[in-house]
């Protein structure tokens, strides 16, 4: 039987193992989901890619395949929000995260309800913000994750945060295995979050061609574009990022421009509701134009890469831990591992503050 870490994070969600999947898109789907909150840890559906029926769907799916606690993952800026928030509360789902700090209201309504609200943040004053907005907690990624990213180190961003707020703190970037599990909650924090190791795992739903290209990659082979979307985005280092990052303004945008046609034709979204989100996040992430039109490269170059396994027209979301992540095991063999591991650490590091007479 697997040892057990009681942490703040347990606690609130409910979990066994302080560990979380997180929302990757196209990826955490309902298998990776119900696989990794089954195995104890927390599993979080990714829905910023998904309609709102297909999320209904998926959480069907989901609860249908466990009876944990797992988590949405929802776009606090989507011009559908509040419907969403309200299946949520409807179907009891236990845990709403956000890529984006909600409003102030919309977190009230979810703890009215019952539900855990963790927003995702990237730096210490915005935990500071939702804090006082009344979140339960927050996710903190450092630059060395995947997908959109920041320039600072876990081990800076991580401490800073923690001194900014008495809410639990779940750490970032740069988790694969015991050992930074160990080391998070040295520094404080109530557990570890982790896209890239869950993606490269037996229940994840990305093609298996695809997961050989992460297991082939080194330590140096993801990159920060800002070609993806017009925002920080680390990547694998393919050559489709090398001729983005090549490419012109004018070549950029009109790529992303063809790219939304194709996302909305995919999901039936109107061109009033791409308008609309594409407002909301202009004002709540602070872009240009121009960096919200290479926004709609985003669902597109990742489905292409994720789902359809096209290296050559996808982009591949990877943290720079791909570069040492060497296999595929099952959801349960991976969160087993990674405490065994975490609480032999924490016992060695124990023995080392043994005092004067014991030796």
């Amino acid at each position: 039987m697997t040892a057990r870490l009681r942490t703040p994070l347990t606690e609130l969600v409910g979990i066994e193992h302080p560990v979380v999947q997180t929302g990757m898109g196209w990826v955490a789907g309902p298998g990776l989901v119900s696989a990794t909150s089954n195995a104890g840890g927390l599993g979080i559906l990714a829905s910023a890619t998904m309609t709102y029926a297909e999320l209904e769907e998926a959480v069907a799916k989901t609860k249908a395949r466990t009876s944990k606690p797992f988590g949405v993952n929802i776009r606090a800026d989507a011009s559908d929000a509040p419907e969403r928030i309200d299946l949520l509360i409807r179907e009891q789902v236990r845990v709403a995260s956000f890529a984006l700090a909600p409003k102030k209201e919309l977190i009230a309504k979810l703890k009215d309800a019952g539900v855990v609200v963790i927003p995702s943040i990237g730096a210490a004053k915005h935990a500071v913000k939702v804090a006082s907005w009344g979140a339960d907690a927050v996710i903190v990624q450092g630059g060395e994750g995947g997908g959109h990213t920041g320039p600072v180190a876990t081990t800076l961003l991580l401490p800073s945060v923690l001194d900014a707020v008495d809410i639990p703190v779940v750490a970032a970037g740069g988790f694969f295995d015991g050992r930074g599990l160990a080391a998070a909650l040295a520094y404080g924090a109530a557990g570890v979050a982790m896209g890239t190791r869950f993606l490269l795992t037996q229940e994840s739903s990305v093609p298996d061609s695809v997961k050989q290209e992460y297991l082939s990659r080194h330590l140096q082979d993801t990159v920060v574009s800002l070609k993806v979307d017009g925002m920080p985005h680390r990547v694998l280092n393919t050559e489709l990022v090398s001729r983005l990052e090549k490419s012109g303004r004018v070549r950029g945008l009109s790529a992303a421009v063809a790219n939304a046609a194709k996302f909305k034709g995919m999901t039936g979204m109107k061109w009033s509701t791409l308008v609309r989100d594409g407002l909301a996040m202009r004002k709540a992430k602070d872009l240009t134009w121009s960096q919200v039109v290479m926004a709609a490269n985003t669902p597109m170059l990742l489905r292409a890469g994720l789902v359809e396994g096209n290296t050559e027209a996808g982009v591949l979301a990877a943290g720079q831990v791909t570069g040492i992540i060497e296999d595929l095991p099952t959801c349960a063999d991976l969160i087993d591992r990674i405490i065994d591991d975490a609480v032999a650490r924490i016992g060695s590091l124990s023995a080392l503050a043994a005092s004067p007479a014991e030796h």
